[in-house]
């Protein structure tokens, strides 16, 4: 089976090599390309100086349009599965195998890295408002229960990689998988361990965090219902 990693990044200038020389170094039998999605620092120029594997978004286009490229790329090259990673080296590639493992023994579709699969969340801001958006899906969904629906570490199948590359309702937020979910879609979670980030900045501060859960709740509890 053919699994290609992809890695959105947009400005981890000061994580990029790090986390793919990680990747060269420790997995070098995965496939890997970095979707520089439109940066305004060196990520460009560094992915370009060490002859890292990239594509060069000329703007950026968000999540969703980052993921979306890598999956027509994986689909392009005849990929099996698809591994998201994120640019900032909080994922750690060795839980590759047991999500891959996952996949195979349930015939699941999505394998979720989840920090909460067997561990309680941490009572804070955030991880409050994670509690809430897992309400709102299992709620919406007749008792579906994903414990980490915001992680950023998730395995896709090669029906995923083509609904996800080339459908404009598939995005890799939490109202997403509530649609799938209630469209049959299986979704599976295994334990994993998260760094700390240790370079740059998360562009979900108090004011963006605010936003994204207005807008995720509003989807989940009512605009999926509209979605095709």
């Amino acid at each position: 089976m053919k699994l290609l990693i992809i890695i959105p990044a947009y400005n981890e200038a000061e994580s990029i090599e790090r986390v793919i020389d990680n990747l060269i170094k420790n997995y070098s039998w995965y496939d890997y390309v970095v979707i520089n999605d439109g940066s305004t620092d060196d990520t460009r120029k560094i992915c370009s100086r060490r002859g890292f594997n990239f594509m060069d978004l000329p703007v950026n286009t968000g999540l969703s349009g980052a993921i979306k490229s890598g999956m027509r790329y994986a689909n392009y090259y005849g990929y099996d599965y698809v591994l998201q990673l994120d640019g900032d080296g909080q994922h750690d590639p060795g839980y590759i195998e047991s999500m891959i493992k996952k996949m195979e023994e349930t015939d699941c579709d999505i394998v979720i890295g989840s920090r909460f699969k067997t561990e309680r969340k941490p009572l804070t801001s955030r991880m409050i408002g994670s509690q809430i958006l897992t309400a709102a899906i299992w709620m919406t969904t007749g008792g579906k229960y994903i414990g980490d629906v915001t992680s950023g570490m998730r395995l896709f199948n090669k029906k995923m990689i083509k609904r996800f590359g080339y459908d404009i309702h598939y995005s890799p937020e939490p109202d997403t998988l509530a649609y799938l979910l209630n469209r049959g879609i299986k979704i599976q979670e295994v334990q994993v361990q998260m760094r700390e980030r240790t370079a740059g900045v998360s562009y979900l501060d108090f004011k963006n965090s605010i936003w994204y859960m207005i807008k995720m709740l509003f989807s989940i509890l009512l605009f999926q219902w509209f979605r095709r």
